[in-house]
C-alpha cells in the first residue's frame, strides 16, 4: 500500500476519503438521530437528475448534482411538512423523478457518457484535484454552519415540539439541515457513488452511537470510523483488486455487524452469570 502512495491518484484518494469522512461523520449523526435515512436516500438518488443534466448541457456533473440535491432536499422538506401527502410517498416520488430525469438527460446527450459508472457506484481512485478543492469547500461550509448553529440543531434533532415552544425556527433549521445533507451527498458521490452513499452516511454514525450519546463525541467518533473504513477499504481494494467504493461499504457494514453481534453475546453472557 505504501508504495502506491507515490502515485497522485492514490494520494488524491486518501485526501478524498478524509474529506468524505469529515462530512459524513458530522451530518450522519443528525441523520440517525432524527431518523431521516430515507430522506437522505431520496436526496442521493434525486441527484442523478443533475448528473444527467451536466452530461447533456456539457458542464460538470458534480455541479449539476449539487443543484439537484439541494432542490430535491428543499422540495422534500416543504412537501413533507406543508402537505398531507405521507412523507415516504413524497420522498419516493421525488426519488423516482430525479432518477428518471437523469436517464432522459443522459439519453439526450451526444456520444458516450464518460465516468457515469463512477457516479453511480463511486471510484475514489479517479477523484481529480479540482474535486478535492470542491469537497474541501463543502466541508468548510458544513462545519461552519454546524458550529454556528450547534445548539439549535441539537434541539431539533432530539425534540422538535419543545424546540418550537422555545421559539426555535424549526422548519427553517430542518430545511437547512436537509441542504447540508444534500451537500454531503455531493461530497460522497465520487467516493462511494450515489447508490452506496446512504451506507457511509449512516454506518460510521451508527457505530459511534454505540459508544456515546453526546453529539460532539459522536461526531468525532463517526469521523474517526469513517477514516478507518475509507482507508482500510482502499487498502483492501488495492491488495485484492476490488472496487474501492463497494469494498469501503462492505468493510464498514461488516465491522458494524460484528460489533453488534459481539455486544449481544456479551450481554447474554452477563445475564447468564447473573442467573447462576
Amino acid at each position: 500500500m505504501f508504495e502506491a502512495l507515490q502515485y497522485d491518484f492514490m494520494r488524491n484518494a486518501l485526501l478524498a476519503g478524509l474529506l468524505a469522512s469529515v462530512a459524513c461523520g458530522v451530518i450522519g449523526v443528525y441523520i440517525i438521530t432524527k431518523r431521516i435515512v430515507f430522506i437522505s436516500g431520496g436526496i442521493a438518488h434525486s441527484s442523478f437528475g443533475g448528473i444527467g443534466l451536466g452530461y447533456w448541457l456539457g458542464f460538470s456533473p458534480i455541479l449539476g448534482a449539487t443543484f439537484f440535491s439541494i432542490a430535491s432536499a428543499l422540495g422534500m422538506g416543504f412537501i413533507t411538512r406543508r402537505t398531507r401527502l405521507p412523507s415516504d410517498t413524497a420522498i419516493g416520488i421525488l426519488w423516482a423523478m430525479g432518477m428518471a430525469l437523469g436517464i432522459i438527460f443522459i439519453g439526450l446527450s451526444p456520444g458516450y457518457a464518460p465516468d457515469l459508472f463512477s457516479y453511480l457506484f463511486g471510484n475514489i481512485l479517479t477523484v481529480p484535484a479540482q474535486d478535492l478543492l470542491f469537497m474541501l469547500i463543502i466541508d468548510i461550509v458544513i462545519i461552519g454552519l454546524v458550529a454556528a448553529l450547534f445548539k439549535e440543531f441539537q434541539a431539533i434533532a432530539f425534540d422538535e415540539e419543545f424546540s418550537t415552544i422555545a421559539g426555535i425556527p424549526v422548519e427553517k433549521l430542518h430545511l437547512l439541515l436537509l441542504c447540508l445533507i444534500a451537500l454531503t451527498v455531493v461530497v460522497l458521490l465520487r467516493v462511494v457513488g450515489m447508490i452506496l452513499v446512504i451506507a457511509l452516511l449512516t454506518i460510521p454514525a451508527t457505530l459511534a452511537r454505540q459508544f456515546t450519546y453526546n453529539i460532539r463525541k459522536m461526531m468525532l467518533l463517526a469521523i474517526a470510523f469513517g477514516m478507518v473504513f475509507t482507508f482500510g477499504g482502499l487498502w483492501l481494494s488495492y491488495e485484492l483488486d476490488l472496487a474501492s467504493g463497494a469494498t469501503i461499504i462492505l468493510l464498514s457494514g461488516t465491522t458494524l455487524l460484528l460489533f453488534l453481534g459481539l455486544k449481544r453475546l456479551c450481554r447474554m453472557g452477563s445475564r447468564a452469570r447473573e442467573n447462576t
